[in-house]
């Protein structure tokens, strides 16, 4: 089992494995798009690139294995759109998380679904050309994250050839968090998330997450079994989340991520060491530590936003992009989180640290 004292995080944002790692006693080297303050705090070295292309990640790379001899590597978010990226990774360190030909199944959607399909597991309808009837239907994106590019399907739109359709599903919105080694798994938490519509192209964006799930006890066991099922399937590894919705007793799948999700902050157990572990085979004992609820949501410019020099900004605001740096519209702000007693006082807190984050816009004329 090796746990190392340097580890490369290497993601779309990296500042939330970051902290985890430098919670954990680490020290996180990290290449991200974004250099935010956070990112830049918990990192004992950072490295801002353009995208996650090799060509683009190559030297950032090779600056870190010659001057850390650093020889591991965690994945974020953002590969959905560069799996190409982890066969290089892999290939220069070695990787602490789900394979890159686990990662690529599960991105591709037939394979995916025909999996579900063969071990019985529900989905909504899918299709690979456009529906006959257009009503209640979904266009999403064969490679995606975060709810980028879902819209509803209207025939006269120009579509991009990489895309499904997925039928329309009303319901409540949930993940689990869970850790695979293998052939085993461990479920972490049930989660609620909802989403925010920032424009008709993009309906469906992730928008926040709580780690609080009004599911019976026995959906939950039935989830659990599916997963089962599916880490065994794609021999699954590390920190993954699920994503499912809810109609009364009616339980839909809609996809795997195959990497540490956001929800992973709603947690107080040290689960990027659990990942490293799961990752090598190990799964240790799992128990909460904390009796409360969190929840995260991130803030979306309304307008493009410039951060002026010297803003102060308001308490629970992280991922905090540095001075002078300009938010395009429906571009992530920053994040906010909250910790509370009860469920309804986060979503309340939440609420109220938004409201706040506003009003300091406000008095600047943001």
């Amino acid at each position: 089992m090796t746990i190392p004292e340097c580890i490369l995080i290497i993601s779309g944002s990296g500042r939330m494995l970051a902290q985890a790692a430098k919670n954990a006693g680490l020290k996180p080297l990290v290449i991200d798009l974004f250099a935010d303050l956070d990112t830049q705090y918990y990192a004992e070295a950072f490295k801002q690139v353009p995208s996650l292309a090799e060509q683009d990640l190559s030297a950032a790379v090779d600056y870190f294995i010659e001057r850390y001899a650093v020889g591991h590597f965690i994945y974020g978010s953002g590969f959905e759109y560069y799996p190409e990226s982890l066969c290089y990774l892999a290939s220069r360190l070695r990787l602490l998380g789900n394979s890159a030909d686990t990662f690529a199944a599960l991105h591709d959607k037939s394979v995916f679904f025909s999996r579900l399909e063969r071990l019985a597991i529900p989905y909504p309808d899918v299709c690979f050309c456009p529906p006959v009837a257009a009503d209640k239907w979904l266009v999403k994106p064969m490679q995606g994250q975060g709810g980028l590019g879902i819209k509803h399907y209207q025939p006269k739109d120009a579509i991009d050839s990489a895309v499904y359709w997925q039928k329309y599903q009303a319901g409540t919105q949930h993940s689990v968090l869970f850790l695979a080694a293998g052939k085993k798994v461990q479920v972490i938490g049930f989660n609620t998330q909802w989403t925010i519509a920032l424009s008709e192209a993009q309906a469906f964006i992730f928008s926040g997450i709580i780690n609080s799930c009004e599911l019976l006890d026995e959906h939950k066991e039935r989830i659990t079994a599916w997963l089962q099922q599916l880490v065994c399937e794609f021999g699954l590894k590390g920190l993954n989340s699920l994503d499912f919705i809810q109609t009364g007793d009616t339980i839909f799948v809609l996809e795997i991520n195959p990497r540490p999700s956001a929800s992973m902050q709603l947690y107080d157990a040290d689960l990027l060491i659990r990942h490293i572990k799961a990752s090598q085979g190990e799964l240790t004992d799992y128990a909460p530590s904390y009796a409360g609820y969190a929840g995260y949501q991130i803030v979306y410019a309304q307008q493009d936003v410039m951060i002026p020099d010297g803003f102060e900004w308001p308490d629970g605001c992280m991922d905090l992009p540095d001075f002078g740096v300009m938010c395009r519209t429906g571009q992530p702000v920053c994040s906010i989180i909250a910790h509370q007693k009860q469920a309804h006082l986060v979503m309340n807190a939440l609420q109220i640290k938004q409201f706040n984050l506003q009003k300091v816009f406000n008095t600047h004329g943001i």
